[in-house]
């Protein structure tokens, strides 16, 4: 009978897809205690991708940044609690003993987004991440019989993202960029200044807009 255990070896963008996207190396053992290990044709995997935040410190920058999503720092005990990122599923091909996959995690730069905002308000360290795995295994008894059998639920493996990752990802696909999404009649009034005035830019309209409201530009 399998018995796949998993752990998360690196991780890395991917360099060339249509929009931002990590790429988890999954290693996924069999410890079954076969000898020597039975083939296991497929792997329908699913994984449930989460951010532990309490997992980590935060300079006093970072604090600041994270107010939107946490409250004050005060509050935290209570606040500070997992964010769900993403599901995603793979399909491992045939393998004995041990292999490897890339998981592939489809990033967002929308800042109404939970986990850009946590993202976007970390300067350096590590991401804790949790990763839920579940599933269905296909494989043969020793006649040639295809079973299925399912991924127990309690299959986790523990991940510290390097920021600098997310952050080399981000630069790489929106260099020099934020998105800012904005309501429907917002953006209309928005467009509507920026065409009155002969801007050309949209960065130009914001500029204008707080000039005119007194904010003054904070150091970096």
């Amino acid at each position: 009978m399998p018995d796949l255990t998993f752990r998360v070896e690196g991780a890395a963008p991917v360099p060339f897809a249509a929009a931002p996207h990590l790429a988890l190396t999954l290693r996924i053992t069999d410890s079954g205690g076969g000898e020597p290990p039975a083939p296991i044709p497929a792997v329908a995997l699913r994984c449930q991708i989460r951010i532990e935040p309490a997992r980590r410190r935060y300079a006093d920058a970072e604090r600041g940044r994270l107010l939107d999503l946490f409250g004050e720092p005060h509050r935290w005990g209570q606040t500070l609690r997992g964010l769900l990122w993403a599901h995603v599923s793979h399909v491992v091909p045939s393998f004995t003993g041990s292999t490897t996959v890339d998981l592939l995690l489809p990033c967002t730069f929308d800042f109404n987004v939970a986990a850009t905002k946590y993202f976007a308000a970390l300067e350096e360290g590590e991401v804790p991440l949790c990763l839920l795995f579940s599933g269905t295994i296909f494989h043969t008894l020793e006649d040639g019989t295809l079973q299925v059998a399912q991924i127990p639920w309690d299959r986790e493996a523990d991940f510290r993202l390097p920021v600098r990752v997310w952050t080399e990802m981000m630069d790489h696909y929106y260099p020099n960029s934020a998105w800012l999404c904005l309501r429907r009649d917002v953006f209309d009034r928005l467009s509507r200044y920026k065409s009155r005035r002969g801007l050309p830019t949209w960065e130009q309209a914001m500029e204008g807009l707080l000039a005119s409201s007194g904010e003054e530009e904070e150091a970096p």
